[in-house]
């Protein structure tokens, strides 16, 4: 980024070096300016991402039902709902003296063995062994031909 400043001023220096697939006689302006779509494109993905990252799920009702004395901190003094909500935490201002805006709980999966065998994704080898597979911590259902018998579990979230 001190780089991307310092050519911003226009005090770019020859440590610059000139892309492998131009001639080296590429002036010193070009290469700067070069550095300078580099830097701009930096920036714009690191805005990209930021945007992205603000778009965090809300937690559901019951990730949310955490006894008050258990809650731990997740925004900041005076924060609103809306802005608490958007960074994923859960909000309720009923209770005085303990945080607004906590964290919720953890969202509980468990991991099944997928009951469609077109869906199932390999995690052994031909001719693998049942043990063997569930070994390797695979489920393994020796139908139908043709799909694969060692295969991975699914994960899926569980109500509350």
């Amino acid at each position: 980024m001190e780089q991307c400043y310092q050519t911003s001023l226009g005090k770019h220096k020859e440590r610059i070096k000139p892309a492998a697939s131009r001639e080296s006689s590429t002036s010193p302006l070009a290469r700067a300016m070069d550095l300078k779509v580099l830097c701009a494109l930096s920036v714009t993905l690191l805005v990209a991402l930021s945007t992205l990252a603000e778009g965090i799920a809300p937690p559901t009702k019951c990730q949310c039902k955490v006894v008050p004395r258990e809650r731990t901190n997740c925004g900041y003094p005076g924060i609103s709902a809306a802005e608490c909500r958007k960074i994923g935490c859960c909000f309720n201002a009923s209770v005085p003296s303990v945080p607004w805006c906590y964290n919720p709980k953890p969202k509980k999966v468990r991991k099944v063995c997928p009951n469609d065998p077109y869906t199932r994704i390999n995690c052994g080898h031909p001719g693998i062994k049942p043990r063997e597979c569930t070994r390797k911590g695979c489920c393994f259902r020796a139908h139908p031909a043709g799909v694969p018998w060692c295969f991975y579990h699914r994960v899926v979230e569980e109500a509350c």
